[in-house]
C-alpha cells in the first residue's frame, strides 16, 4: 500500500469536505448555479498559475509527463461526464427532490466509481475491500440523513443518480491519464468546465455576484476544487479508481469537522456515528494485504519514477539522471508476486 497516495487521498476528501461549508456560507450571495461555475473557474485559473510558478522550480528530468495525444480522448470524456453532464443533472434533480433524499442520493458517487471499476474497467478488488467501501457509504449516509425522505416523483431522483453516475465514470476515465501532470489536467478540466457551469447558471437566471465574494468562491474553487483535484489524480494514479474513491468518501465527515472547528456547529450523534463507520473503512483498507503471482505485460509509457523492482530499464544518452526522472520507457514481460494495489502498473484481471 502506497501510504503517500493514501494522505493524498484523505488530503484530497479533506479539502474538498472543507469547500462544503465554505461555500454553504456563499449562498447568501451567489446563486448556487453560478457559484459551481466560478468554483471550477476558480479551480482552472489557479491551477493554471500555480502550474507555471512551479515549474521554474523543478528540475528538467524530474518533471512530470506531459499530456499526450492518446489521453486526449479519456479526458474530454472526463471533462464531458464530469464537468458538463453530472452538474447539469444535479441541478435538473435538486429542481425536482428534497434536499433530505438529494443528500441520501448523492453518497451514491462513490458507489458508482467503486462499481464501474469493478465490474466495467475490471479492477481487482476482494470482500475486504468491499466491505470497508460499505463501511465508508454507510458513514456517508448516516450523514446526510436528517429524516425520513420522501420522493415526489421519479425524475428528479433518476437525474441525481445520474449525475452519480456520470463523476463515477469522470474518475474512472481520469484515472486512464493519471501518469500525466495532475495540474495540467485539472487546469483543463476547470477552464473547461468552469465557464460551461457559468454560462449554464446565467441562463438560467443567475447573476454574478459583486467583487468580494467573487474573489472569496475563486479561492475556494482552487483548493477546495483544484489543489484536491490534482491529489486526487496522483491518488488514481498509485491506488486505482475504487480505492481513490472510497478514500475521498471522508469528505462530507471531514467537512463535517471543519464546520464544528470553524462555524461552530455542534457535534451531533450522526457525525460521531459516520466517524466509527468511516474510521472502519479506511481500516479495512488500510490493512487490505493482497498478494498473488501476477504477469506483467509489455508496456510502454511516459511518467515520473525511480528505478524501483517494476522499473528495471536501460538509459539512453538522452535519457535524464537522477531520481525521480520522467522520460519514455519500457516494461518488459515479468511474472512476480508481491502484495499490491490496482495502480497505473497492475492492471490485471483476476
Amino acid at each position: 500500500m502506497n501510504r503517500h497516495a493514501v494522505a493524498f487521498a484523505l488530503l484530497s476528501a479533506a479539502l474538498f469536505g472543507v469547500s462544503t461549508p465554505a461555500a454553504k456560507a456563499l449562498l447568501g450571495a451567489i446563486d448556487p448555479a453560478v457559484l459551481a461555475g466560478l468554483l471550477y473557474c476558480g479551480a482552472g485559473v489557479g491551477v493554471a498559475i500555480l502550474r507555471r510558478v512551479a515549474r521554474r522550480f523543478l528540475a528538467p528530468g524530474a518533471a512530470q509527463a506531459p499530456l499526450a495525444a492518446p489521453d486526449l480522448p479519456w479526458l474530454a470524456g472526463a471533462i464531458a461526464c464530469g464537468g458538463v453532464v453530472g452538474p447539469i443533472l444535479l441541478m435538473v434533480g435538486l429542481a425536482r427532490t428534497e434536499a433530505t433524499a438529494a443528500s441520501l442520493l448523492l453518497t451514491l458517487e462513490g458507489v458508482a466509481t467503486a462499481l464501474l471499476a469493478w465490474f466495467v474497467f475490471h479492477e481487482g478488488f476482494d470482500r475486504r475491500i468491499a466491505l470497508g467501501m460499505a463501511c465508508l457509504v454507510a458513514g456517508a449516509l448516516v450523514l446526510a440523513w436528517t429524516g425520513e425522505p420522501t420522493l415526489s416523483g421519479l425524475i428528479g431522483p433518476l437525474a441525481i443518480v445520474g449525475a452519480c453516475v456520470a463523476w463515477g465514470l469522470d474518475n474512472n476515465l481520469t484515472r486512464k491519464v493519471s501518469l500525466a501532470d495532475p495540474l495540467a489536467i485539472v487546469e483543463l478540466k476547470g477552464l473547461i468546465a468552469g465557464p460551461v457551469n457559468l454560462a449554464l447558471g446565467l441562463w438560467i437566471g443567475g447573476a454574478l455576484p459583486a467583487p468580494p465574494p467573487l474573489a472569496i468562491a475563486a479561492i475556494v474553487g482552487f483548493f477546495g476544487y483544484g489543489v484536491s483535484l490534482a491529489l486526487f489524480v496522483v491518488a488514481l494514479r498509485h491506488l486505482g479508481s475504487a480505492r481513490t474513491g472510497a478514500y475521498f468518501s471522508t469528505a462530507p465527515f471531514l467537512g463535517g469537522l471543519a464546520a464544528i472547528v470553524f462555524l461552530r456547529e455542534p457535534v451531533t450523534p450522526a457525525l460521531v456515528a459516520a466517524g466509527i463507520l468511516m474510521g472502519i473503512g479506511v481500516w479495512l483498507h488500510l490493512t487490505d494485504d493482497h498478494e498473488h503471482e501476477h504477469l506483467h505485460e509489455p508496456l510502454e509509457h511516459t511518467h515520473a519514477h525511480v528505478h524501483d523492482a517494476h522499473h528495471q530499464h536501460a538509459h539512453g544518452d538522452g535519457d535524464p539522471s537522477g531520481e525521480p526522472h520522467t522520460h519514455r520507457h519500457r516494461h518488459a514481460p515479468m511474472r512476480h508476486r508481491h502484495a499490491h494495489v490496482p495502480d497505473m502498473h497492475h492492471t490485471h484481471r483476476h
